[in-house]
């Protein structure tokens, strides 16, 4: 390609998506840590929500565009990626970006308001420019890790602790390694000792988790003479302990659970899915068990797919996180009062989140590391044979009461109706009111008629926001066009040669631009962003084109694919030929004779470029 220098002209407009990463990006490197914070606490499709009415499809979100009046839906939510992009007006980006865009806001003023949402302060990271909470937060990670590690010597010497976990529990060494098993010592204060040698305050260690304060004064360690099972977060980051008691001690509760710091938050963390992540996305589904021994178990014997909410009850937080590598949960509970009764609070949270609903039945009351001890194909047979949420709830009370009784009667009505009246659908709720109709033996009418003497409350339906956007049509085809080419460069590494005759110019947009290079420097990049500094800036807009490919090309071969980069390529080309030409029209208006010349001979250039490609 020809590089002509244009006289006068004016530099193209970056695209408000463009804008929109390079003032994010400029913040990030002065208020990371409160960004970062704000996007931990914070669904992206719950904030989308809020504008756009989604639907479930696969692992991502489709809804309308609050941008323009389309009426088929092209606008996606990747709660994985963290990002949207509009197909439609070609706009995408994170969490940030499309408050910014919706609602007409500077970065820092979008920021303000996703904190309120958060909850975080902003004040405790702007009160300090020398690292502020995150340098804390390393700090803290640090002292787990540690005290992680002195865990797992200790393990290795005590007799009690390793008879419990090879013997009785039957885990294998590698079993104890990966999922990093400890011991605390019980004299009181040898992890504080140790960690103060390492150069930790006091303070520090109380603000992680790893103290409790003795009836005499001072501190002691929190955990002591128990098995330590460390909780990691999804980057696999130590954040806290699970400690189970191996003494026989009545007055002891048998487990003790790391108290809420500013990185361990029960009602959010799932224990396992660090390790279970990539199961879940190839299985379709999760395995939610109540014991982090369970995971363990279940994980050993290769069904890695499971994963827990240990020490707490099913929350919101919980099924959205779990929702982000599938819509299909599993739970195996226990089969008791408790049991039942976890699963009807977590129905309606499972119908809220968008997440699908399933109960494993164990059989002969045991619990999945029994189950698994005793036959493993046991396991596999519950796992792959659950039965929905609801009907089991019905089929647990059927068994549990006389229904030849006019007060069990009464008693199996009101709690199956008080489950079906928080279902959305009105038809699954009338399926439910006809079920539990046969099962009484009363006529269906009698059922709907209570089913609505307590009607939940009414929830409007949600409006959704339009906001109309004037779209430069041209300059969005060329977005489209850019992000499609590179959409396929950067996933087929086998056909990426084709972008050497991509023209720089053509790219309408910086991070484009920035990518294009970077690809063709490094032919051999597997399109994953972990450890590449030069990509940082443009990590956004990297998420935004993989999710592209994902919805239009996943399931093309590479010859299919290169005649569709070619072709895109060429019609990119084009694109940029008549937008060039149009702007060189304008500028002969008020140009000199020298610039006239200089103008006139870049179109003559850019003709011979297009007719190569018609």
């Amino acid at each position: 390609m020809h590089n002509h220098t244009a006289v006068g002209a004016k530099t193209l407009e970056l695209t408000a998506t463009a804008c929109l990463f390079r003032a994010s990006s400029t913040y990030l490197l002065t208020d990371m840590d409160a960004v970062e914070e704000i996007k931990s606490r914070l669904n992206i499709e719950d904030v989308i929500g809020e504008y756009v009415e989604l639907k479930r499809a696969g692992r991502n979100f489709k809804g309308l565009s609050p941008f323009t009046s389309e009426k088929s839906a092209s606008f996606m939510v990747s709660p994985e990626k963290g990002i949207w992009h509009d197909f439609s007006s070609g706009k995408g980006g994170n969490v940030f970006s499309f408050i910014m865009e919706l609602e007409g806001l500077e970065f820092k003023e979008a920021l303000e308001l996703l904190a309120r949402k958060a909850n975080v302060d902003l004040e405790q990271f702007r009160g300090s420019r020398g690292g502020g909470n995150g340098k804390l937060k390393e700090r803290l990670y640090a002292a787990n890790e540690m005290a992680c590690k002195f865990y797992q010597v200790q393990f290795s010497k005590n007799q009690v602790a390793l008879e419990y976990v090879f013997k009785k529990r039957q885990f294998t060494k590698e079993t104890a390694l990966e999922f990093r098993l400890g011991y605390a010592p019980n004299n009181g204060s040898a992890l504080i000792d140790y960690l103060k040698k390492q150069g930790f305050t006091e303070k520090e260690l109380t603000q992680a988790g790893l103290t409790a304060k003795r009836y005499r004064g001072g501190i002691q360690d929190m955990f002591r003479g128990r098995l330590m099972v460390a909780l990691q977060d999804q980057q696999g980051r130590v954040i806290g302990f699970t400690a189970r008691l191996l003494d026989d001690d009545p007055n002891a509760p048998k487990y003790l659970n790391t108290p809420q710091t500013l990185l361990y938050d029960k009602s959010r963390h799932v224990y396992g899915l660090h390790l279970a992540k990539d199961s879940l996305r190839r299985d379709g589904f999760a395995v939610l068990v109540e014991g982090n021994l369970d995971v363990i178990a279940s994980h050993q014997v290769g069904v890695k797919n499971v994963v827990a909410t240990a020490g707490t009850a099913l929350t919101e937080m919980h099924l959205k996180t779990i929702s982000r590598f599938t819509g299909d949960l599993r739970l195996a509970f226990d089969q008791d009062k408790a049991g039942i009764a976890a699963t009807e609070r977590a129905i309606p949270i499972a119908s809220k989140v968008g997440v699908k609903l399933n109960i494993i039945s164990i059989p002969e009351g045991k619990d999945p590391d029994e189950l698994i001890k005793k036959d493993k194909s046991l396991w596999d047979q519950a796992i792959e044979n659950p039965q929905y949420a609801i009907d089991w709830v019905i089929d647990q009370y059927a068994q549990r009461l006389d229904l030849e009784k006019a007060p069990d009667k009464r008693e199996f009505s009101d709690v199956t109706l008080a489950v079906v009246r928080q279902l959305p659908d009105s038809v699954e709720q009338d399926h439910y009111t006809q079920k539990i109709a046969k099962i009484l033996g009363v006529s269906p009418d009698a059922i709907a008629s209570k089913l609505k003497e307590a009607p939940k409350a009414r929830v409007s339906r949600k409006q959704q926001t339009r906001k109309e956007v004037v779209v430069d049509q041209h300059l969005l085809e060329r977005k489209k066009l850019q992000d499609q080419v590179l959409a396929i460069g950067l996933m087929r590494p086998g056909i990426r040669g084709e972008l050497k005759d991509v023209n720089e110019k053509s790219l309408p947009e910086e991070p484009a631009r920035q990518l294009l290079a970077y690809l063709l420097d490094h032919p051999d990049f597997d399109g994953k962003l972990a450890g590449q500094q030069e990509l940082k800036d443009i990590t956004e807009y990297i998420k935004i084109v993989s999710l592209q490919y994902e919805a239009l090309y996943q399931d093309l071969d590479d010859v299919q694919l290169q005649q569709e980069l070619k072709r895109q390529r060429n019609r990119l080309q084009e694109q940029y030929i008549k937008t060039r030409k149009a702007e060189i029209s304008r500028l002969l208006h008020d140009a000199d004779d020298a610039e006239i010349a200089v103008l006139l001979s870049e179109v003559k250039d850019l003709d011979a470029q297009l007719k190569t490609l018609l």
